[in-house]
C-alpha cells in the first residue's frame, strides 16, 4: 500500500502549530508537531515521507537556518515557510535557497491546504523516484519482478543470470508486452557494470536527425550529451532497434567497430518487430545484427507459462486491491480456466490492465472476469489460444492458486485453511510440497 504523506509543522508558537495541525489534519494529512527547528531536525532524514511546514521567525535556529539545514540532510525535501507581514523580502530569499513556497500571515486555511497537497504530490513523486532507480540498481530485487515458477521462466532467469555476468552485446527479442525492458535493466544490475550508467533510448521515438544527434552528437543546445558518450563503461540500451534506418545502422556498426570490443560500453538492443515475416535479423544489415546477437534472448509469451498466469494475476490483484482499498476478486475455477487459456496478445501489460478493472468491478460488486477478457477481445465469448494444455495442468494451477489464496488470506494459519478448503493436514502438506507452497512465506 502507498505510504502516507506526512507533514512535519515547525513553529515556537503553541497555539499556531496546534491550529495549523488540526486544520490539516480534518484534510485528511497526518500530521506531527515540533515546538523548535533543532527538534524538528532531531527526526527529519532524506527519506521523510513527507513535507515540512516552517515559521520563520523562532528564538533560537530560525526559519531560514533551518531551511538550509534541511536541505543539506535532503534538496528534494518540500519546506513551505510562514511569514508575518515584514518578513516578505526574507521569505523571497528562503524561494531562492529552494523554499517550496511561503505563506504569509494572515493565510487562509484553504491556501494551505491547497500548497500542502502540491508538496505532497511532489514529494511523492520525489520518493517513488529515488524507490525505481534503486530497484533498478538492485539485481534481486529486479529478479524478484520476474514472477513465476514455469519452465519457461525459470530458463529466462537462468538466462538473465548468465549473460549479465557475460560482456558481448545482447539481443531481446519477444512479443509486445513481455517485459523485455525490465529485462534489459535486469541484465545491466546483476553483471559488473551494475554501478556504470544505464542509458536507454527509443530509436522509434525520434526523427533520424534527433536520433543521429542523441546517439551521436554533436547536442545542440540543451540537448543531453550523445547516448555512446553518456554510456561509456557502462550500458547503452536501444529500444525499437528495428526502426534504425540504413544510415544510423551504419554509423552504431562503425561506432561499435570502433570501440574494438564491449568492455568499453555494452550495447542491449531490443526488437519489437510484430509484423508478420519481417524479424530482426531481416530488418537490419548483417553485419550490426550478428554483431547485436552476439548474445540473445528471447522473452516467452505469456500464453506460454502455464500457471504462472494465475500467480501473476493474484499478485497484481493483491498491489491493486491495496492500492484502491477494497479486497481482492477471488475467481472461480472456470475463470481459472479462461485466464489460462487466453491468447494474450498484449502479454503482461494485457494481463495488468485485466488484474486493475477486475479489482475496480470487485470493488463496485459488478462484472467477471470473463466479461473483461470478452471486452479485450470484443468477441461474445472469451478466446482461446490454440495451444492446447492438458486437463491436468488446468486443474493443478488452480488448486495452486486456490491454495496460495488462502493461505496469504489467513496470513498461514493451517487450522483457517484447513477449515476453508474442507482438507484433513496430511492432505494440505502433501499438496503444498507438491506446488512447492511454504508456510513460513505467509507469516506476518
Amino acid at each position: 500500500m502507498t505510504q502516507a504523506m506526512k507533514i512535519a509543522i515547525v513553529d515556537d508558537e503553541k497555539d499556531m502549530r496546534q491550529s495549523i495541525g488540526q486544520w490539516l489534519a480534518l484534510s485528511g494529512f497526518d500530521t506531527e508537531t515540533f515546538a523548535s527547528a533543532e527538534e524538528a531536525l532531531s527526526q527529519l532524514n532524506g527519506d521523510y515521507p513527507g513535507i515540512v511546514v516552517s515559521d520563520i521567525k523562532m528564538p533560537g535556529m530560525d526559519g531560514m537556518q533551518f531551511l538550509r539545514k534541511l536541505k543539506g540532510v535532503d534538496s528534494a525535501l518540500p519546506v513551505i515557510m510562514i511569514t508575518g507581514h515584514g518578513d516578505v523580502p526574507m521569505a523571497v530569499e528562503a524561494m531562492r535557497i529552494g523554499a517550496f513556497d511561503f505563506l504569509e500571515k494572515p493565510f487562509s486555511p484553504d491556501r494551505m491546504t491547497e500548497l500542502a497537497k502540491k508538496a505532497t504530490q511532489a514529494r511523492r513523486l520525489t520518493l517513488d523516484a529515488r524507490v525505481l532507480r534503486k530497484e533498478l540498481s538492485d539485481g534481486s530485487a529486479l529478479m524478484n519482478k520476474l514472477i513465476g515458477s514455469s519452465p519457461v521462466m525459470e530458463r529466462l532467469k537462468e538466462d538473465i543470470l548468465d549473460l549479465g555476468q557475460a560482456d558481448g552485446h545482447v539481443l531481446i527479442e519477444g512479443e509486445t508486452g513481455t517485459g523485455k525492458t525490465l529485462i534489459a535493466h535486469a541484465l545491466h544490475a546483476v553483471g559488473a557494470r551494475a554501478s556504470k550508467k544505464f542509458v536507454l533510448i527509443s530509436c522509434a521515438a525520434y526523427d533520424e536527425d534527433a536520433l543521429a544527434r542523441r546517439l551521436f552528437g554533436p547536442s545542440e543546445q540543451d540537448e543531453p550529451i550523445p547516448a555512446m558518450e553518456e554510456a561509456r563503461g557502462g550500458t547503452l540500451v536501444l529500444e525499437d532497434i528495428e526502426a534504425l534506418s540504413t544510415t544510423l545502422q551504419a554509423r552504431l556498426l562503425t561506432a561499435i567497430n570502433e570501440q574494438g570490443n564491449p568492455s568499453e560500453t555494452r550495447i542491449i538492443a531490443i526488437c519489437n518487430l510484430q509484423d508478420e515475416g519481417k524479424t530482426c535479423e531481416s530488418e537490419l544489415r548483417a553485419d550490426l545484427f550478428y554483431r547485436l546477437a552476439a548474445l540473445r534472448i528471447t522473452v516467452p509469451p505469456l500464453r506460454q507459462r502455464g500457471e504462472d498466469i494465475l500467480t501473476l494475476f493474484t499478485r497484481l490483484s493483491e498491489q491493486f486491491s491495496d492500492e484502491y482499498g477494497c479486497d481482492a476478486p477471488q475467481i472461480s475455477a472456470q475463470e481459472a480456466a479462461q485466464l489460462l487459456q487466453a491468447p494474450w496478445p498484449g502479454n503482461v501489460r494485457q494481463l495488468i490492465n485485466i488484474a486493475e478493472r477486475a479489482v475496480l468491478q470487485n470493488r463496485r460488486g459488478t462484472g467477471t472476469i470473463t466479461s473483461l477478457l470478452m471486452a479485450d477481445t470484443e468477441e461474445t465469448e472469451p478466446a482461446m489460444t490454440t495451444e492446447g494444455k492438458p486437463l491436468k495442468e488446468f486443474v493443478e494451477a488452480f488448486e495452486r492458486m486456490l491454495i496460495d489464496n488462502t493461505m496469504r488470506r489467513h496470513k498461514g494459519s493451517i487450522v483457517s485453511v484447513m477449515d476453508e478448503l474442507c482438507l484433513p493436514r496430511r492432505t494440505l502438506n502433501e499438496k503444498m510440497a507438491k506446488y512447492g507452497l511454504s508456510r513460513s512465506d505467509y507469516l506476518s
